[in-house]
């Protein structure tokens, strides 16, 4: 084992294992996707919503320069020395004590699909039809990722093969996964459905290597799924490098100042969790591409993006993470909410009854997680893929539907007024300000228990309201609002991806019913105007014509658009929901 105190990394790799060298492909790959996507877009709602939004980040860029040109103007030496004073507040917190590991199991969902049909091991195959959730590693040598559009992985890959998501299946497995985690921390931290963090400061018998080695090989064996590790000081840390070594690999950061400054040094800002598409650009328009390249900009950091942001990016160049793991139901839930999305919804009538399903869905969250809302927040997107959000704030708080629909149908009244012949895409509802509606304790005597604690929104999304024995505070990292951040920016790609999908697949199915129109049985059928026999989708209602394999391809398709958000989600409080309970729809037979 290598010294801790070497200045280089210490990289655990098994030596069984072709690595897939993706960076030679990956230009020509990403020329070929984004030609596809604005071939089948061109002149798309899709389209259109994307050049609006690359206006509005361009002038807002041009904006963030024009203020760095101002501040360039006046003497930086006081932002100078307010950022180095709280850069060396920020080097006394460091810890350097314990040993984090985080595992993330490789290409989870096609992983179990494997193991029920190992024939598709060593082909091209991905999970998810309107958006890929997941692909194998043969699929990903051309080009294929998760969270494509599934009509731009088939051009890219003709012979990809595409699963239906089976989310039963996938929960099991990873049921048996956490079994396994369980026996190196307890308390490990489920991150999401095939990602996890544990703290291994306590395992004396073997080193950290070894002991993430051991996790790894101990997966595999009771589980027949792989899993990457990383392992450093932190959790920031420990996520970027389990990726460093994908798949079934391992990395390690030791916990030395001097490597952990060597890691983050290099390593474009893109690369840590909590920066997305848009603020990476924002970053890189001021000059900042690595984690390196924040120091330099640091007197400008404030000004431009604020005092979290600032701290954030603070913690990025410094490598410094949290170093607590909890299990997650022990953090404070923000929010209770759900979500649908659907066809093209206009009118009265319809909007009120799909706002009273999202009422009811909420009702039923809620009661599970056994809170109540003193404020609602109504989101709907528009046709045209604009989100609108309104908020509102009962008299009292909000569990049942009756009460949830009643205090958001003034908010979907008062959108209808501003944008009249509104058409909607997307309904969600949010319950926020939560205080628990658990009953209180009642005594041997009668008297009542502590009240039920308040967990009103104070922080950020890990803000702890439980103490420590000694009487201090859970962490709390800013981080936390950005990882948020991140996430909806993702979730909003995919839903995006989704649409686009299903309008190039009504494409393809208009463009077969012109086709078609030639295979009449009796030529006279077509000059009568007689009309092909067609099956209506349960999920979308829209006609499909008589063929089974096409009506059966439909349907997967429709119920992966509906779940795709819940496989993408990472243990957020958000519940995406379908509209409708699929269970008793039958399918054609083959």
């Amino acid at each position: 084992m290598a010294n801790a105190k070497q200045e280089s990394l210490i990289l655990t790799q098994d030596t069984n294992h072709e690595a897939i060298d993706q960076k030679k492909a990956r230009p020509l790959h990403n020329l070929s996707i984004s030609q596809i996507i604005h071939n089948a877009s061109r002149g798309s709602k899709f389209s259109n919503n994307q050049e609006l939004k690359d206006r509005i980040l361009t002038q807002k860029i041009e904006r963030l320069l024009a203020r760095k040109r101002q501040i360039d103007r006046v003497d930086l030496d006081h932002r100078l020395r307010l950022a180095d004073n709280h850069l060396a507040e920020l080097e006394l917190s460091r810890d350097l004590t314990q040993i984090i590991v985080h595992v993330d199991c490789d290409a989870f969902y096609a992983a179990v699909e494997e193991l029920d049909r190992p024939e598709l091991k060593h082909v091209p195959m991905a999970v998810g039809k309107g958006v890929l959730t997941t692909c194998n590693y043969s699929a990903r040598k051309f080009g294929c990722r998760s969270g494509m559009a599934g009509f731009v992985a088939m051009k890219l890959c003709p012979n990809l093969v595409c699963l239906p998501l089976n989310f039963e299946k996938y929960n099991a497995k990873a049921h048996e996964v956490r079994e396994v985690f369980a026996n190196y921390d307890p308390r490990f931290e489920a991150a999401s459905i095939d990602e996890a963090y544990l703290n291994i400061t306590k395992e004396h018998q073997m080193s950290p290597d070894d002991a993430a080695s051991n996790l790894r090989d101990e997966v595999l064996r009771k589980t027949g799924i792989t899993v990457s590790a990383g392992i450093a000081p932190n959790d920031k840390i420990a996520k970027i490098a389990s990726n460093k070594n994908k798949p079934n690999g391992q990395f390690r950061v030791t916990n030395d100042r001097k490597i952990v400054m060597a890691f983050m040094r290099d390593l474009p800002v893109r690369k840590v969790n909590g920066i997305g598409r848009v603020f990476d650009r924002e970053l890189d328009a001021i000059g900042i591409k690595t984690c390196e390249d924040i120091y330099h900009q640091r007197a400008y950091l404030t000004d431009l993006f604020g005092q979290k942001a600032f701290q954030f990016l603070m913690n990025c160049y410094l490598g410094i993470g949290r170093t607590t793991v909890r299990p997650a139901e022990e953090y404070e839930r923000k929010s209770v909410g759900t979500e649908s999305t659907f066809k093209d919804m206009s009118g009265r009538a319809q909007l009120r009854a799909k706002l009273r399903w999202i009422s009811e869905e909420l009702e039923k969250d809620l009661l599970r997680t056994e809170f109540k809302g003193r404020t609602l927040c109504l989101k709907v997107k528009l046709h045209t893929y604009e989100v609108l959000t309104r908020q509102a704030t009962p008299p009292k708080a909000v569990q049942l539907a009756d009460d949830l629909y009643q205090y958001a149908l003034p908010m979907l009244s008062k959108l209808e007024q501003d944008i009249p012949g509104m058409k909607l895409r997307l309904m969600g509802l949010r319950a926020t300000h939560l205080v628990s509606s658990k009953k209180k304790n009642v005594n041997f005597f009668g008297a009542r228990g502590l009240a039920p604690v308040n967990l009103e929104s104070q922080g950020t999304k890990r803000k702890a309201t439980v103490l420590e024995e000694d009487g201090t505070e859970w962490e709390a990292w800013p981080e936390e609002e950005f990882e948020e951040l991140a996430r909806q920016e993702r979730q909003a790609e995919t839903e995006e991806l989704e649409a686009l999908s299903q309008e190039q697949e009504q494409k393809e199915i208009d463009q077969r019913k012109e086709d078609e129109k030639v295979a009449y049985l009796n030529p006279r059928d077509h000059q009568f105007g007689i009309k092909e026999e067609c099956w209506e989708c349960p999920i979308c209602f829209r006609p499909q014509l008589a063929n089974d394999r096409a009506f059966n391809d439909h349907m997967d398709f429709c119920l992966s658009k509906q779940t795709i958000k819940e496989a993408l989600r990472d243990s957020t409080s958000v519940c995406v929901k379908t509209p409708m309970d699929l269970k008793g729809w039958g399918r054609k037979k083959v």
